[in-house]
């Protein structure tokens, strides 16, 4: 059987937590930010969590991590 590969796209999206949650950054942060609100980008500052129900999806992609 060949060796399992880590997705190196998923990798660099996400991370496990010490918990086991797995964490990402939100998106549309990037530039063109003076028309989006300030509530919108308060929010897009915190990191986001997988719920539990998607966690094996990411775990396929990522299987050492």
């Amino acid at each position: 059987m060949p060796k399992m590969k880590t997705n190196r796209g998923a990798a660099k999206r996400f991370s496990k937590t010490g918990t086991g949650k797995i964490k990402f950054k939100r998106s549309k942060m990037r530039h063109i930010l003076t028309k989006k609100s300030t509530k919108f980008k308060r929010k897009a500052r915190r990191d986001g969590f997988i719920c539990a129900s998607e966690k094996h999806l990411v775990n396929m992609l990522i299987p050492f991590k």
